[in-house]
C-alpha cells in the first residue's frame, strides 16, 4: 500500500518516525513535506498535496491512504477534507482510528502530534492503515450521500 504523509512543524518528529516505521513494515511512503523545520510554516499546502495524491492514486486503482499530522490534527484534517473525494478523520484513540475505516471508508487520517506520544500515535495510525472498510450497505449509502453533496451541493434525504 502507498501511504502519502504530510505534516507541519509540530508533527515533524512523528512524521520522520512514521516514515521509517511504516516503510519497514512494507508500506510505500511518499513524503509531501515539509523538508525542513520552520515554526512559521503553513500546513494547508502540504496536507492538500498529500490528500490530492491519495485521491489521484485511488482513481488510478492504486491502493493508497494518507496521513496528515500537526499539533492537534484539526487544521490538517480540515485542509485535507477540502480535496474532493477525501474523507479525512481525526483519530484520537484506537476506536476512532478503526471506525474511521470500518464505517466511513476514510482515506486520510489526521493525528495531533502534540496530543499523543510517538508510540500512541504510531499505534493509532497502524490501526487505521490495517483496518478494512466493512462495505456494509448502510455505510456505503451514507458515504454516497456525502459524495453526492460534495459534487452537486444538493442534500438528499
Amino acid at each position: 500500500m502507498r501511504v502519502h504523509i504530510a505534516t507541519d512543524h509540530a508533527g515533524m518528529e512523528l512524521s520522520s518516525h512514521l516514515i521509517t516505521e511504516l516503510a519497514a513494515r512494507g508500506y510505500e511512503m511518499v513524503d509531501h513535506g515539509p523538508s525542513s523545520y520552520d515554526p512559521e510554516d503553513d500546513y494547508p499546502a502540504f496536507c492538500i498535496k498529500a490528500a490530492t495524491a491519495v485521491v489521484n492514486d485511488q482513481a488510478a486503482g492504486v491502493d493508497a491512504l494518507g496521513i496528515v499530522l500537526g499539533g492537534s490534527g484539526n487544521g490538517e484534517q480540515i485542509a485535507a477534507n477540502k480535496v474532493t473525494g477525501v474523507r479525512a478523520a481525526l483519530a484520537w484513540n484506537l476506536d476512532t482510528a478503526v471506525l474511521a475505516r470500518q464505517h466511513n471508508d476514510a482515506n486520510v487520517v489526521a493525528v495531533g502530534g502534540r496530543q499523543h506520544t510517538v508510540e500512541e500515535a504510531t499505534e493509532l495510525i497502524k490501526a487505521f492503515l490495517a483496518e478494512p472498510f466493512t462495505n456494509a450497505e448502510r455505510h456505503e449509502r451514507r458515504i454516497a450521500k456525502i459524495a453526492s453533496y460534495e459534487t452537486t451541493g444538493v442534500l438528499s434525504d
